[in-house]
Protein backbone atom coordinates (compact mmCIF):
# COMPACT_ATOMS: atom_id res chain seq x y z
CA UNK A 1 0.00 0.00 0.00
CA UNK A 2 1.79 3.35 -1.30
CA UNK A 3 0.22 5.40 1.37
CA UNK A 4 1.49 3.47 3.93
CA UNK A 5 5.61 3.95 2.73
CA UNK A 6 6.07 7.23 4.39
CA UNK A 7 4.40 6.95 7.57
CA UNK A 8 6.54 3.65 7.86
CA UNK A 9 9.97 5.22 6.89
CA UNK A 10 8.69 7.98 9.78
CA UNK A 11 8.29 5.24 12.29
CA UNK A 12 11.89 3.11 11.31
CA UNK A 13 13.71 6.36 11.49
CA UNK A 14 11.81 7.15 14.69
CA UNK A 15 12.41 3.82 16.30
CA UNK A 16 16.20 3.36 15.18
CA UNK A 17 17.63 6.61 15.91
CA UNK A 18 15.87 5.90 19.67
CA UNK A 19 17.66 2.75 19.09
CA UNK A 20 20.98 3.90 18.48
CA UNK A 21 20.95 6.99 21.00
CA UNK A 22 19.56 4.59 23.97
CA UNK A 23 16.32 6.12 24.81
CA UNK A 24 14.92 2.70 23.65
CA UNK A 25 17.83 0.84 26.07
CA UNK A 26 18.28 -2.81 25.62
CA UNK A 27 15.61 -4.87 27.16
CA UNK A 28 12.90 -2.50 26.45
CA UNK A 29 9.51 -3.97 25.49
CA UNK A 30 7.76 -1.95 22.58
CA UNK A 31 4.25 -2.36 21.74
CA UNK A 32 2.94 -1.56 18.44
CA UNK A 33 -0.04 0.86 20.38
CA UNK A 34 2.58 3.01 21.77
CA UNK A 35 4.67 2.90 18.54
CA UNK A 36 1.87 4.06 16.28
CA UNK A 37 0.24 7.27 18.96
CA UNK A 38 4.45 8.70 19.81
CA UNK A 39 4.53 9.15 15.74
CA UNK A 40 1.02 9.68 14.63
CA UNK A 41 0.01 6.40 12.66
CA UNK A 42 -1.81 3.29 12.35
CA UNK A 43 -0.53 -0.03 13.23
CA UNK A 44 0.16 -0.83 9.74
CA UNK A 45 3.03 0.94 9.26
CA UNK A 46 4.45 0.05 12.23
CA UNK A 47 4.31 -3.78 11.98
CA UNK A 48 6.19 -2.63 8.26
CA UNK A 49 8.53 -0.81 10.47
CA UNK A 50 9.36 -3.33 12.86
CA UNK A 51 9.79 -6.04 10.25
CA UNK A 52 12.36 -4.31 8.88
CA UNK A 53 14.02 -3.61 12.53
CA UNK A 54 14.07 -7.40 12.88
CA UNK A 55 16.00 -8.13 9.90
CA UNK A 56 18.70 -5.56 10.71
CA UNK A 57 18.65 -7.44 14.33
CA UNK A 58 18.10 -4.38 16.21
CA UNK A 59 14.69 -5.98 17.48
CA UNK A 60 13.24 -9.07 18.25
CA UNK A 61 9.62 -9.50 17.60
CA UNK A 62 7.31 -11.07 19.92
CA UNK A 63 3.22 -12.02 18.20
CA UNK A 64 0.48 -10.27 20.52
CA UNK A 65 3.35 -9.00 22.70
CA UNK A 66 5.40 -6.55 20.81
CA UNK A 67 9.08 -6.06 19.94
CA UNK A 68 12.10 -6.48 22.17
CA UNK A 69 14.79 -4.45 21.94
CA UNK A 70 18.11 -6.37 21.83
CA UNK A 71 20.81 -5.92 23.77
CA UNK A 72 24.27 -5.15 22.56
CA UNK A 73 25.96 -8.75 22.93
CA UNK A 74 29.66 -9.52 23.62
CA UNK A 75 29.66 -11.86 20.79
CA UNK A 76 28.47 -8.31 18.58
CA UNK A 77 30.87 -5.92 20.25
CA UNK A 78 33.68 -8.83 19.57
CA UNK A 79 32.56 -9.12 15.53
CA UNK A 80 32.22 -5.54 15.42
CA UNK A 81 35.89 -4.89 16.41
CA UNK A 82 37.34 -7.51 14.76
CA UNK A 83 36.53 -6.55 11.57
CA UNK A 84 36.93 -3.16 12.27
CA UNK A 85 40.33 -3.73 13.21
CA UNK A 86 41.00 -5.68 9.66
CA UNK A 87 39.85 -2.80 7.84
CA UNK A 88 40.74 0.22 9.59
CA UNK A 89 44.71 -0.95 10.44
CA UNK A 90 44.72 -1.64 6.17
CA UNK A 91 43.14 1.81 5.51
CA UNK A 92 45.67 3.91 8.21
CA UNK A 93 48.86 2.54 5.94
CA UNK A 94 47.11 2.96 2.65
CA UNK A 95 45.89 6.81 3.75
CA UNK A 96 50.38 7.80 3.86
CA UNK A 97 51.06 10.33 2.65
CA UNK A 98 47.81 11.53 3.93
CA UNK A 99 46.59 14.24 1.20
CA UNK A 100 45.70 17.68 2.54
CA UNK A 101 42.43 17.57 1.91
CA UNK A 102 42.20 14.57 4.41
CA UNK A 103 44.04 16.40 6.89
CA UNK A 104 41.76 19.30 6.97
CA UNK A 105 39.12 16.88 7.07
CA UNK A 106 40.00 15.26 10.23
CA UNK A 107 40.98 17.97 12.22
CA UNK A 108 37.72 19.46 11.71
CA UNK A 109 35.72 16.61 13.09
CA UNK A 110 38.30 16.74 15.51
CA UNK A 111 37.52 20.11 16.61
CA UNK A 112 33.57 19.10 16.30
CA UNK A 113 34.00 16.53 18.68
CA UNK A 114 35.28 18.59 21.25
CA UNK A 115 32.96 20.83 20.97
CA UNK A 116 29.83 18.06 20.70
CA UNK A 117 31.86 16.27 24.13
CA UNK A 118 31.94 20.01 25.91
CA UNK A 119 28.19 19.90 25.63
CA UNK A 120 27.40 16.51 27.23
CA UNK A 121 26.01 15.41 23.44
CA UNK A 122 26.98 11.76 23.73
CA UNK A 123 25.00 10.55 20.58
CA UNK A 124 26.55 13.75 18.52
CA UNK A 125 29.95 12.30 19.91
CA UNK A 126 29.42 8.68 18.41
CA UNK A 127 28.28 10.05 15.30
CA UNK A 128 31.60 12.39 14.79
CA UNK A 129 33.88 9.68 15.87
CA UNK A 130 32.36 7.12 13.28
CA UNK A 131 32.96 9.82 11.05
CA UNK A 132 36.24 10.29 11.63
CA UNK A 133 36.70 6.52 11.17
CA UNK A 134 34.98 6.52 7.94
CA UNK A 135 37.25 9.17 6.20
CA UNK A 136 40.38 7.14 6.96
CA UNK A 137 38.79 4.35 5.30
CA UNK A 138 37.65 6.44 2.28
CA UNK A 139 40.49 7.78 1.77
CA UNK A 140 41.90 4.38 0.76
CA UNK A 141 39.70 4.39 -2.88
CA UNK A 142 38.16 1.17 -2.58
CA UNK A 143 34.72 1.13 -2.84
CA UNK A 144 34.01 -2.37 -1.41
CA UNK A 145 36.20 -1.64 1.52
CA UNK A 146 34.13 1.75 2.18
CA UNK A 147 30.65 -0.21 1.49
CA UNK A 148 32.23 -3.40 3.97
CA UNK A 149 32.77 -0.93 6.44
CA UNK A 150 29.65 1.35 5.65
CA UNK A 151 27.40 -1.96 6.99
CA UNK A 152 28.76 -1.57 10.33
CA UNK A 153 27.62 1.89 10.77
CA UNK A 154 24.80 1.34 13.01
CA UNK A 155 26.36 -1.26 15.87
CA UNK A 156 29.09 1.25 15.48
CA UNK A 157 26.74 4.48 17.06
CA UNK A 158 25.28 1.86 18.59
CA UNK A 159 28.23 0.77 21.17
CA UNK A 160 29.74 4.10 20.70
CA UNK A 161 26.71 5.60 22.35
CA UNK A 162 26.45 2.55 24.76
CA UNK A 163 30.30 2.64 25.76
CA UNK A 164 30.19 6.64 26.52
CA UNK A 165 27.06 6.00 28.71
CA UNK A 166 28.85 3.35 31.14
CA UNK A 167 32.26 4.43 30.66
CA UNK A 168 32.76 8.77 30.63
CA UNK A 169 36.51 9.27 31.10
CA UNK A 170 36.36 6.97 27.60
CA UNK A 171 35.07 10.41 25.83
CA UNK A 172 38.37 12.20 26.49
CA UNK A 173 40.96 9.55 25.67
CA UNK A 174 39.31 8.85 22.64
CA UNK A 175 39.26 12.79 21.65
CA UNK A 176 43.10 12.13 22.96
CA UNK A 177 43.70 8.90 20.14
CA UNK A 178 42.07 10.51 17.56
CA UNK A 179 44.70 13.72 17.65
CA UNK A 180 47.25 10.84 17.63
CA UNK A 181 46.18 9.03 14.73
CA UNK A 182 46.29 12.42 13.00
CA UNK A 183 49.60 12.97 14.25
CA UNK A 184 50.99 9.81 12.66
CA UNK A 185 49.15 10.21 9.26
CA UNK A 186 50.59 14.10 9.01
CA UNK A 187 53.71 12.88 10.08
CA UNK A 188 53.68 10.29 7.58
CA UNK A 189 54.34 7.34 9.12
CA UNK A 190 52.36 4.28 8.07
CA UNK A 191 53.23 1.61 11.27
CA UNK A 192 52.76 4.68 13.79
CA UNK A 193 48.99 5.25 12.47
CA UNK A 194 48.54 1.72 12.14
CA UNK A 195 49.43 1.00 15.90
CA UNK A 196 47.40 3.54 16.98
CA UNK A 197 44.31 2.30 15.25
CA UNK A 198 44.81 -1.10 16.76
CA UNK A 199 45.46 0.37 20.36
CA UNK A 200 42.05 2.91 19.82
CA UNK A 201 39.51 -0.01 18.25
CA UNK A 202 40.99 -2.98 20.39
CA UNK A 203 40.15 -1.40 23.62
CA UNK A 204 36.21 -2.26 22.37
CA UNK A 205 37.85 -5.74 22.72
CA UNK A 206 37.70 -5.38 27.03
CA UNK A 207 33.67 -4.96 26.51
CA UNK A 208 33.43 -8.38 24.76
CA UNK A 209 34.32 -9.96 28.05
CA UNK A 210 30.97 -9.21 29.39
CA UNK A 211 27.79 -6.99 28.06
CA UNK A 212 28.08 -3.58 28.14
CA UNK A 213 25.56 -2.07 30.63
Amino acid sequence: MPAAAPAADRVYTHIKQAVLDRRYGGGTLLTEGELAEAVGVSRTPVREALLKLEVEGLIKLYPKKGALVLPVSAQEIADVVETRLLVEEHAARKAVPAPPHLLARLEELLEQQKRQADAGDLAAVAVTDRCFHAEIVRSGGNEILSRLYDQLRDRQLRMGVAVMHSHPDRIAKNIVEHGEILEALRAGDPDAAAALVHRHVGWFSNLARGEVR
